[in-house]
């Protein structure tokens, strides 16, 4: 579904949108960031520091919601604004399942010109990750 001006209203929800994340994933993107701290491939740093495990990149995690408001819009260049706080992170098992984060989002203004605020919720193993989760988006 691509959104449009006419059909959006405050309370208008998303699509959910689901991605599993997967050790490979946080990979490719340690190289394509340039990202290569090891608690994000290594169990025993991960753990030696206090997390649970390996965690994704916040900023992957961030990138995931993001792709959901704009797969939402049907147009990547509509997105004006964004915001999140790390809530928790998004710890990625070593096997072949990983992680699955869901992005839920609903319209919580209509603003002028055609832009809305869409805020989010995204969730990680049952927890939320991200918190104050917003994104203005330019319908067109």
């Amino acid at each position: 579904m691509t959104a449009s001006p006419a059909d959006v209203v405050v309370g208008t929800e998303l699509p959910e949108f689901v991605v599993r994340v997967t050790r490979a994933d946080l990979v490719r993107y340690a190289g394509a960031s340039g990202d290569f701290n090891p608690i994000h491939w290594s169990d025993r740093v991960a753990t030696s520091v206090g997390l649970p495990g390996v965690i994704a990149h916040g900023m992957f995690t961030m990138a995931v919601a993001a792709r959901a408001v704009t797969a939402w819009t049907g147009d990547p260049a509509g997105l004006v604004e964004y915001q999140v706080r790390f809530g928790r992170p998004v710890v990625v098992p070593d096997d072949d399942e990983g992680a699955e984060v869901t992005v839920r989002g609903k319209v919580g203004a209509v603003l002028e010109n055609g832009r809305v605020r869409v805020d989010l919720t995204v969730t990680s193993g049952g927890e939320k990750v991200l918190s104050l989760a917003r994104a203005t988006v330019q319908l067109r």
